[in-house]
């Protein structure tokens, strides 16, 4: 399993929203900006991650994105998952995948099945909470924002 850009980047995202002060709505050219990442690019990611329920967003001169909860209620797997759209390991795990012909033969799915049980609870089990606080500890305690 590789996570793209996409969910690297969603991760960073969520971090610098989640150090906004107050909960204010923050523009996606000053996230952008801060992160060094394209705004066409970032619009992309903006837009799943509103799609999931994990950001709003609101237009205009004082608009922007913000998180819809707190912090410590998001999982990495909740970004990743909505950034990338799976975090199954191979293609027959993946949300709607067809159904594989080989399934009940098959000697490696049940393999493919518990790695993607440890990858969902790995990434489950880490909260938005913990990498700001990370991030502020790589930081020695500065502002990230």
């Amino acid at each position: 399993m590789m996570i793209s850009t996409k969910g690297r980047y969603a991760l960073r995202v969520m971090i610098d929203l989640a150090v906004a002060p107050g909960g204010e709505y923050v523009a996606l050219k000053e996230i952008a900006r801060r992160q060094g990442i394209s705004e066409k690019y970032l619009e992309a990611i903006m837009k799943k991650l509103v799609e999931e329920g994990l950001v709003s967003g609101l237009r205009g001169k004082r608009g922007g994105y913000r998180l819809t909860r707190e912090a410590a209620a998001y999982s990495v797997g909740d970004i990743l998952r909505a950034a990338e759209d799976s975090l199954a390991p191979v293609a027959c795990l993946e949300k709607d995948a067809e159904q594989c012909p080989r399934q009940h033969r098959c000697a490696t799915l049940p393999m493919w099945r518990e790695l993607g049980r440890l990858i969902d609870g790995y990434f489950d089990g880490i909260t938005l909470e913990q990498l700001v606080e990370q991030a502020r500890e790589i930081e020695g305690g500065e502002e990230l924002v």
